[in-house]
């Protein structure tokens, strides 16, 4: 029996047309994946500034664990606690001029004759005398309170030594700002006010700031910005026409 070429060739373009409805199929749903996964550039969100640059949370800033749950009043209970007990030794020592030396005599006085009486009184009064612990300090907490006052001395001597190598002017005139600026802050008030006023304002500022941050950094990158627009000025006026050394010299040369 004879094939029928009308037939074929039908068949043959139904085949091609199949083929055809598939590779636009095909392309059309991969066209459109690539449209979904490909972000819009206004879904990319702008890179939002930040105080000193950080791009980590303020408690990684701070360093994490328990100092920073303590200045983040993660634990207000802890953190109400250790504020009450360094408000009172400033009292103590500032407003009522106590003296540490008594403060220390008069409390181990206090605590001595408290334990003394209660251990021989404990026999009259058919009770049981108090169960004094022994204390001693484990030989890690030292080493590692040692290692880690080595650490930070060292790092603060090579910042010292850089500083002074004359390498960064910009540097040299911050640390020489901030040195001046704590010698007023000295000659105000003494060495315990100022610890004092520092720790408030480590138990005040962060979480104030970590409640406000998106309101305090744009006003900060405003602030930023005229800092950097004066030290420029400053920076053409006055730096650029100080003499640099002959190492300087040949450094930028």
């Amino acid at each position: 029996m004879a094939d029928n070429p009308g037939e074929n060739e039908s068949v043959t373009e139904k085949i091609t047309e199949k083929f055809h409805d598939h590779d636009s199929s095909s392309s059309s749903s991969s066209d459109s994946e690539n449209e979904k996964s490909s972000p819009s550039p206004s879904a990319v969100k702008p890179k939002i500034y930040r105080i000193l640059g950080r791009e980590r949370p303020l408690h990684k800033v701070l360093g994490g664990g328990k100092p920073a749950d303590i200045f983040l009043w993660r634990n207000k209970k802890i953190s109400g606690g250790v504020l009450g007990v360094v408000t009172t030794i400033w009292v103590l020592f500032e407003l009522l001029e106590y003296h540490l030396l008594s403060l220390v005599c008069h409390f181990l006085i206090f605590s001595l004759a408290t334990l003394f009486l209660w251990s021989n009184a404990s026999t009259f009064i058919n009770k049981s005398p108090p169960q004094i612990p022994e204390v001693s300090i484990p030989d890690e907490i030292i080493l590692g309170v040692a290692s880690a006052l080595r650490v930070e001395i060292n790092g603060a001597l090579a910042i010292l030594r850089d500083i002074a190598s004359g390498k960064d002017l910009k540097k040299f005139l911050a640390v020489i700002a901030g040195l001046w600026l704590v010698s007023i802050l000295g000659g105000c008030c003494n060495f315990l006010t100022l610890f004092y006023i520092c720790f408030v304002l480590l138990h005040t500022v962060p979480v104030l700031y970590e409640k406000y941050e998106d309101h305090v950094d744009p006003f900060a990158e405003k602030a930023h910005g005229e800092i950097k627009k004066q030290y420029a000025v400053f920076d053409a006026k006055v730096l650029s026409k100080i003499p640099r050394g002959p190492l300087k010299d040949k450094k930028f040369a």
